[in-house]
């Protein structure tokens, strides 16, 4: 078709005679190139139909063992799909290397915008829109939360137990790794880590839990709704009070002058608090929130040992730091602890 990139990292006429065999895609396809995604390599398709379809692989080059997991994204979407979670329509899936050397796969194209910062909630969505989207967010979240994984197919996804102790360790375990690269370490981290350990609470039964449920991967109609949630790949069972109060932290008031100043996505008028949302997620799960001050301060915790990771490996030169607020990314690694403290202080 007219006006089609050359896509990086697929060899067109074999991907799309794949198509022909395997999905409902007509090719020719008009390729175009979507930012975004983790660095997966993300095209959207348009068929001979004037259809739009949307192709998923991981990056060109050496991947971390469970990094950039296609199979695991297809398999979720696959699963919610026909049970009326909003997510991508699954359309075909191909690990076949005489096709492509890394397996990816095909999904509808969703409506929507996902929302990154203040001034794009603005633009898109009126205040009776912005004042839709939480309840429309984490009604989402909690019907996730409320399958039983077995009746989905997804009973063997991950480990029914223990899901915020091993969370702890690995992320802990990257803090200490990372600390003489980093040439920064700090005595609250190994205090939070002790704290955390010894109140773990009693996880109930294991559900489906996304990992990185925000507004950066949710995709907002024009009334505030969530059209489709996107970016399954760390998805995994777990522990669903995890999964609500990483969201929670994430969400950003009005009131918060640093997430003002940071043009948070949910930080202009017309957005609930978070407040609203600990309330609409109890009113649809009846989750026990007596211990969420608990899993907001292990949120923010697994934070600052995220960024403190990918601190360490800009000063390491593995990753390019051009163009990266490295003193900005450093503050954030202390102001994290100093919310998990916080939230520590609360239990």
């Amino acid at each position: 078709m007219e006006n089609s990139e050359i896509p990086v990292g697929f060899d067109v006429a074999l991907v799309e005679a794949w198509m022909v065999q395997n999905t409902r895609v007509v090719p020719p396809c008009r390729w175009t190139r979507l930012t975004g995604g983790h660095s997966n390599l993300t095209y959207l398709l348009t068929d001979t139909n004037d259809d739009e379809f949307v192709i998923r692989r991981p990056p060109q080059g050496e991947l971390l063992p469970k990094a950039h997991d296609m199979f695991r994204e297809f398999r979720v979407i696959e699963a919610l799909y026909p049970v009326g979670i909003p997510v991508a329509e699954p359309i075909g899936y191909c690990d076949d290397r005489a096709v492509c050397d890394r397996h990816f796969y095909v999904m509808g194209k969703v409506g929507g915008q996902a929302l990154y910062t203040g001034t794009e909630s603005a633009e898109r969505l009126d205040v009776v829109a912005r004042g839709c989207v939480g309840e429309s967010f984490i009604a989402t979240l909690a019907a996730i939360h409320s399958i039983d994984p077995a009746d989905v197919g997804l009973g063997d996804l991950g480990r029914h137990d223990g899901y915020v102790a091993r969370q702890i360790r690995t992320w802990y375990g990257s803090w200490t790794a990372s600390a003489k690269a980093a040439d920064y370490d700090d005595p609250r981290i190994h205090g939070l880590h002790t704290w955390l350990n010894e109140r773990l609470p009693e996880q109930g039964p294991a559900r489906v839990v996304h990992g990185d449920y925000g507004m950066h991967n949710s995709m907002i109609g024009e009334d505030g709704s969530m059209v489709a949630v996107l970016d399954w790949e760390i998805a995994t069972l777990g522990d669903p009070m995890a999964d609500f109060a990483y969201a929670l932290n994430a969400w950003a008031e009005s009131t918060d002058p640093v997430a003002v100043e940071a043009d948070a996505a949910t930080a202009v008028p017309g957005f609930c608090s978070r407040d609203d949302l600990v309330r609409y997620y109890a009113d649809r799960t009846g989750a026990d929130m007596s211990n969420l001050s608990y899993y907001r301060a292990f949120n923010a915790f697994k934070t600052a040992c995220i960024l403190h990771g990918v601190y360490a490996r800009y000063r390491m030169g593995q990753k390019s730091s051009e163009g990266v607020d490295l003193e900005s990314l450093f503050s954030r690694i202390s102001a994290s602890i100093e919310l998990a403290a916080a939230h520590a202080a609360d239990v």
